[in-house]
């Protein structure tokens, strides 16, 4: 039976450092935000251009990104089996890695042509997307191996560093997206693109901050991070591999789910796109709660694990799945009352706010899922639980949302005729992450299960 000491000890932990992380992802999240809203503002053809290059640019980096974030239960297995020294030399056996991904997302952002061509965007709007792509092309590698930075830093249990540097970010993002927006101080107004811009800075000032403190901070000395580079360890990036590329996948089934989505709606018109994209937006704010708590508890298990302390383990699981259930539930509630005010504070079109508040309808038992969902798939990767998941995603995210959003929009849905709607795309997304759900708590207990029993 659990000691309500160490339960409660626990909680706190994992508060304290899903809290932590959230206020570094929520700076982040900010960006997106300040970005539609800046925007916005700029006129209705900008946001709808950002809405879509966005949506592509988030789909390439976030996937690369859960490669490197997959790596989080590794270091903190290491850490709780006292193998400091080893967390150094895993870290930069990583960079070999990290370095293949910053090459495939600086590719598939200079050259995003097939994705606009086969999702038919409006050619109005393609010179716009095409140029915002270009210049986060270059903000690739200093994300990357800033994502780098991020997990280790979570996986050691001290996220506070990255949280500073992430709010600075916010800080310099905001005035910049204005000023090569709207254009300032001699800078021609540049739209959408103008955020961009804003973005490769903000990401660089970010990365040599990180190294900087990765040199001069004492915490770091243990496990000796700036010994000169080994030569590659194939069986240790095959590791990597095998646990962040089914990650990473995974991450871009689920995103591409909601940017193919984008792409799609793109086709309703400008107001429909710009609706879609507020709803977005809310959903990837709401997200980031479960995400830092998902960190956070996996940054524990993975702990624990590594100290072989089989109690723990089922404690730090038990307690992130509650804590993560009932912050979804609130956060749902909360974004049901306010959903018009919400909106509104997007834009002051009618036809806009009118659509987002349907939409917002639609977010608030999306979340819910989402939320489960998300702590769950942290979860298993602690117990090296990646393709599984991958196949689940693909079938019910590709197949049931964003296919059966597809058909009922453009070609109809069995005896329905075809209703070209933003509306029908969320509906069917939120029947398949409810099923994802169902199916990823029963992988997550039988996981649990099945490895704790053998300790």
């Amino acid at each position: 039976m659990s000691s309500p000491v160490h339960q409660r000890s626990e909680t706190l932990t994992i508060l304290a450092h899903g809290g932590t992380v959230l206020a570094g992802q929520m700076a982040i999240m900010a960006f997106s935000v300040a970005d539609t809203v800046i925007a916005g503002r700029y006129s209705q053809a900008s946001l709808a251009a950002l809405s879509i290059g966005s949506s592509i640019y988030i789909s390439i980096y976030v996937a690369l990104n859960g490669m490197m974030q997959a790596l989080l239960p590794v270091w903190a297995q290491l850490r709780g089996a006292e193998q400091f020294a080893e967390v150094g030399r895993s870290v930069r056996q990583a960079l070999y890695v990290c370095g293949v991904a910053i090459f495939l997302g600086v590719l598939a952002l200079l050259y995003p042509d097939p994705w606009l061509e086969w999702t038919e965007v409006p050619m109005a709007l393609q010179a716009e997307v095409r140029s915002y792509l270009h210049v986060l092309a270059w903000a690739v590698a200093p994300s990357l191996l800033f994502r780098m930075y991020s997990t280790l830093n979570q996986s050691l249990g001290m996220p506070r560093l990255v949280t500073w540097l992430q709010v600075a970010g916010l800080g310099l993002k905001v005035p910049l997206s204005i000023a090569f927006t709207f254009g300032a101080f001699g800078l021609p107004a540049q739209g959408a693109v103008g955020c961009a811009w804003a973005t490769l800075i903000v990401n660089m000032f970010m990365l040599l901050l990180g190294l900087y403190l990765l040199r001069t901070q004492d915490v770091y000395t243990v496990y000796r991070l700036w010994r000169p580079m080994e030569r590659p360890d194939f069986r240790a990036i095959q590791k990597f591999l095998q646990l962040g590329v089914p990650a990473a996948l995974s991450i871009m089934v689920e995103i591409t789910s909601f940017t193919f989505m984008a792409l799609f709606i793109a086709r309703m018109g400008v107001e429909a796109t710009a609706g879609h994209q507020i709803a977005a937006t809310m959903a990837g704010v709401l997200y980031m709660i479960p995400l830092a708590l998902g960190i956070a508890s996996s940054s524990r298990v993975g702990f624990w694990l590594g100290a072989q302390n089989s109690r723990q383990v089922r404690r730090a699981m038990k307690t992130g799945l509650a804590l993560c259930t009932a912050l979804a539930a609130i956060c749902c509630l909360a974004l049901w009352l306010l959903k018009a005010e919400l909106a509104q504070a997007f834009t002051t079109d009618p036809q806009v706010v009118q659509i987002a508040v349907g939409l917002l309808s639609w977010v608030v038992i999306f979340h819910f899922f989402d939320a489960l969902q998300t702590m769950c798939a942290y979860l298993m990767r602690c117990f090296q639980i990646t393709l599984l998941p991958l196949v689940i995603y693909s079938v019910l995210l590709w197949g049931l949302g964003l296919g059966g959003g597809y058909l009922w929009a453009y070609r109809g849905l069995g005896p329905q005729e075809s209703m070209p709607m933003p509306d029908n795309f969320w509906i069917t997304s939120t029947i398949a992450l409810g099923s994802v759900t169902l199916l990823f708590l029963g992988l997550t207990y039988r996981a649990a299960q099945k490895t704790l029993s053998l300790r």
